[in-house]
């Protein structure tokens, strides 16, 4: 997410900042493949999760120096097409699929072009303020980063284990088609927005985020497989939230009739 060019034609530091930070989750993204294709594949995860964590920051610094524009949310679309939808789908083909060469490559297919569907269907559609999940605080489908996220859980459960069972490219590749699905579908999902914290539970919180911080550091696959196991068991909460609010909605008309 960027500003636009200033009258004068040229980008200011302050447009340039969230634009840097974007092309910079796009190397990261890059850079992950690279590593697939030399065999390092936890190097090549770890650099796709830091593209996730560049573009988690990116939109917020853009919305905080008001530097947002058309050509920033382009930017941020096209990379992370690259970063959370080719990047992932090459480097678990690399890692697994290849033993399935044909059906593996439809896998991670799938898994790709599902990922620029749903960016495209955000850019159409799900960014308007009277989308009915945004505006009861919900996304419309698992968001890019997450799904990139989520669908390296085979991977990550082969680096701790060393079990050769999650490296199976029959399962890999059913996970990566049912992650592209859950990416293009129409579940209602949480975002940050919806967690709401009580007051004597906030510092507990923010010790709680410190942790894993520090977990990051020092166990990352462990802590990336709970982040992906509590975010699955999150989305029947999101379901269950939203049919909810959908029902309160639906009786509103025939209240007010």
């Amino acid at each position: 997410m960027s500003d636009a060019a200033p009258r004068s034609g040229g980008l200011t530091l302050r447009a340039m900042v969230p634009n840097a930070i974007t092309a910079a989750a796009l190397c990261a993204g890059l850079t992950g493949i690279r590593f697939a294709i030399t065999g390092d594949f936890d190097k090549a995860v770890l650099a796709v999760v830091l593209a996730g964590m560049l573009d988690g920051i990116d939109g917020r610094i853009a919305r905080l120096l008001k530097a947002q524009s058309r050509f920033g949310a382009e930017l941020d679309s096209l990379a992370d097409n690259v970063s959370f939808g080719v990047a992932p789908a090459l480097i678990l083909f690399l890692w697994s699929l290849d033993d399935l060469p044909r059906l593996g490559w439809f896998a991670a297919l799938a898994f790709a072009v599902a990922c620029a569907l749903r960016l495209a269907r955000f850019n159409a559609r799900i960014d308007l303020a009277d989308e009915p999940r945004k505006t009861a605080g919900f996304l419309t489908g698992v968001p890019a980063p997450v799904g990139a996220g989520l669908v390296f859980l085979p991977l990550y459960l082969w680096i701790v284990s060393g079990s050769e069972l999650f490296r199976d490219p029959r399962l890999v590749g059913v996970w990566l088609v049912a992650m592209a699905f859950l990416m293009i579908s129409s579940v209602a999902t949480l975002t940050w927005g919806k967690l709401r914290l009580r007051k004597h539970f906030r510092l507990e919180a923010l010790l709680l985020f410190g942790l894993i911080g520090g977990a990051m550091l020092t166990e990352p696959w462990w802590t990336l497989i709970g982040i992906c196991l509590t975010y699955l068991a999150l989305l029947p909460v999101g379901i269950i939230a939203y049919a909810r609010i959908k029902r309160q909605r639906d009786r509103e008309p025939d209240a007010a009739g």
